[in-house]
């Protein structure tokens, strides 16, 4: 029972903390509804990238490729790498959800890195990388969660639910607990190290707008691209996890 009562307030936590505000947010009210507007709009910039780019791709592929087709290559092949490392031979129906993942991530971390989101001005609130806001990361650890969920009782059935009691039924509680433990972890990593990137960098272009800044964007380029690898590679191991059995 204790077991289960960290567990619900561990939603309610998830619930809580999904008003956290760092700076001024931008509002739209529809309806009845408070919409974050600043991350719908970050996030349909970063998914006409996306878009744009998969056009792009795949509009005229080559035999011989170019160098472009060539890039996409191998991020698709690099996705597919870590999916089959993580999750195993039954990797395949998978590489579409983990590049998802990576891709949105790695290109919304970037857009916080090389633009300076909030200093572009707004009547009202400012604008931030969607990944910037614990809505989004909330959102996508609970896909994940979701997702190894479906992936395990697709395999198994309800036998899934037998690892809540393995290699004891005395670890029932604290396996239990895992399941909120790793969308919290998930979202919280993802939401500091990308909060923390864009606070130091907005600072620096403030004080000193010139040189400075440089150095500290090319060090969020790289910690952005790990943040979104860490990110996907976790997703794939969970539900290679739940796949496999517990171990």
């Amino acid at each position: 029972m204790n077991g289960i009562s960290c567990s619900i307030n561990a939603l309610n936590g998830l619930y809580d903390i999904s008003g956290v505000e760092v700076g001024q947010h931008f509002y739209w009210q529809i309806g009845g509804f408070q919409v974050h507007a600043q991350v719908l709009i970050t996030s349909w910039v970063v998914i006409a990238i996306l878009l744009g780019s998969a056009i792009i791709a795949v509009r005229n592929p080559q035999t011989i490729p170019t160098a472009g087709q060539n890039f996409f290559e191998y991020v698709l092949e690099f996705i597919r790498d870590v999916s089959k490392t993580q999750i195993g031979e039954e990797y395949g129906p998978w590489v579409p959800f983990i590049g998802t993942m990576f891709l949105f991530i790695f290109v919304s971390n970037w857009s916080g890195a090389l633009l300076p989101w909030k200093i572009i001005q707004l009547p009202h609130g400012e604008l931030a990388a969607p990944t910037n806001d614990i809505n989004t990361t909330v959102a996508l650890a609970l896909l994940t969660s979701v997702a190894y969920f479906y992936a395990g009782l697709s395999k198994k059935g309800l036998g899934y639910f037998s690892k809540y009691i393995q290699p004891t039924p005395i670890l029932l509680p604290i396996n239990i607990l895992e399941d909120f433990t790793k969308p919290l972890s998930l979202s919280f990593r993802l939401f500091g190290n990308i909060l923390a990137d864009e606070l130091v960098v907005v600072v620096l272009v403030s004080l000193v707008p010139s040189v400075v800044p440089i150095p500290v964007m090319f060090l969020g380029l790289f910690t952005s691209g790990i943040q979104a690898l860490i990110f996907a590679t976790l997703a794939a191991a969970y539900i290679g996890e739940s796949m496999e059995g517990h171990h």
